[in-house]
């Protein structure tokens, strides 16, 4: 998995991710934050009437838990996976390359219409 710098914004929780950008507001994905133009507004604080809240109201965000794109697992670093060998405190990225969700492997259905779904298969959860 690529590392990918988030951005969240201190006021609202809002997290500006390069991996989606914001198309809605004409900002393709694989636009870091460092590339956003200087006018750049929290799109939630905006609508929110917040104020314009901009890139200097926003710091760097690093997930700590992630979500089967599948069956909503939440794998979370903090609690680990004990009863599978994974310490509590191990971050995603240096879980072995082979990991497969806990959950999904261990149903058929899924196994049979999904495969097994790996790390790549997660998201961060933007809580």
């Amino acid at each position: 998995m690529t590392n990918v710098n988030r951005f969240r914004c201190k006021i609202c929780g809002y997290i500006y991710s390069p991996l989606r950008g914001e198309p809605h507001n004409g900002i393709p994905a694989g636009t870091e934050f460092e590339d956003l133009p200087e006018t750049y507004i929290c799109p939630i604080c905006g609508m929110e009437g917040k104020g314009k809240i901009g890139k200097w109201g926003f710091e760097e965000w690093v997930p700590t838990r992630y979500i089967c794109s599948v069956c909503g697992y939440v794998y979370d670093k903090v609690r680990g996976e004990p009863h599978r060998g994974i310490k509590a405190g191990t971050a995603f990225e240096d879980l072995p390359d082979d990991y497969i969700c806990p959950v999904c492997r261990i149903d058929p259905k899924i196994n049979l219409e999904f495969g097994k779904v790996t790390k790549a298969g997660f998201e961060p959860l933007m809580v």
